[in-house]
């Protein structure tokens, strides 16, 4: 029986999460990387796009991500990297024209699944036309997982504030 055919994508951008104090990925990140190489290598995707800044140590996200998906299998050149943002728009914002320069067009959005209707909003009010591809935690559900959902509630109106007023300051 032939395999089921996928939609491909020409990327997928991946949000980045905590890089512990010792430099190494947090569960959440190495969950979140992990679906995209798996994305990568069963060609649902061409490319990753590795996004998030050094907000809790001095090595961006992006890069402890790069690093991890090229140690997992996937070629350097298809890897690329956002090193400046801090949060969520920050990623929509500074992926935008990585995205515009490689003319890159079907977009997949990896995040966990409770950071998914949040990163949606923010990437679509943006200009990013992504689609989901949430990354799952194994042993559903955690206390931790639910704690997630409680805070991506509260995050929610006042992302939609940041973005809106942004996009008053400073119109298309």
């Amino acid at each position: 029986m032939p395999p089921i055919p996928v939609d491909s994508y020409d990327a997928a951008i991946v949000l980045g999460a905590m890089v512990r104090p010792d430099g190494g990925p947090s569960p959440a990140m190495v969950r979140r990387v992990e679906h995209a190489v798996r994305l990568a290598q069963a060609g649902v995707v061409g490319h990753l796009l590795m996004s998030g800044g050094a907000v809790c140590h001095p090595t961006p996200e992006a890069r402890v991500m790069r690093d991890m998906a090229v140690v997992a299998g996937i070629r350097p050149e298809r890897v690329a990297t956002e090193e400046g943002s801090l949060n969520t728009i920050g990623n929509a914002l500074l992926s935008r024209p990585i995205v515009a320069q490689r003319g890159w067009k079907r977009l997949l959005l990896v995040t966990d699944a409770c950071h998914i209707p949040r990163s949606l909003y923010v990437f679509h009010r943006l200009g990013l036309p992504v689609r989901p591809a949430a990354a799952l935690p194994e042993g559903w559900p955690l206390r931790e997982w639910w704690g997630a959902w409680l805070r991506e509630a509260a995050a929610l109106p006042w992302t939609v504030m940041r973005v809106e007023y942004g996009k008053l300051r400073n119109p298309p």
